[in-house]
């Protein structure tokens, strides 16, 4: 799988359930620490090319995957297709 970016934030239950899930997967991944790096949601919305409403925001190279729950569906889709 390529780079998975998430954008979030620490106190963020969700944000933390994606990281944790590719260190789980061995996934690669760069955390953003939105707080941390002075990220808006208008900054992240930039970079993902959507409004942001919620965090985390998660790519997957240069494809948008969505949040925790589409980030999980996603993860699973390609553990379905390796497995074929």
């Amino acid at each position: 799988m390529d780079q998975v970016t998430i954008y979030g934030r620490t106190s963020c239950g969700f944000c933390v359930r994606a990281k944790s899930l590719c260190e789980a997967k061995g996934l690669p991944y760069n955390w953003v620490d939105m707080m941390a790096e002075g990220l808006s949601k208008g900054d992240v919305a930039e970079k993902v090319g959507r409004p942001v409403h919620t965090v985390p925001q998660i790519m997957v190279g240069d494809k948008y995957i969505g949040g925790c729950d589409e980030f999980f569906a996603f993860v699973r889709d390609q553990e379905t297709e390796t497995a074929r």
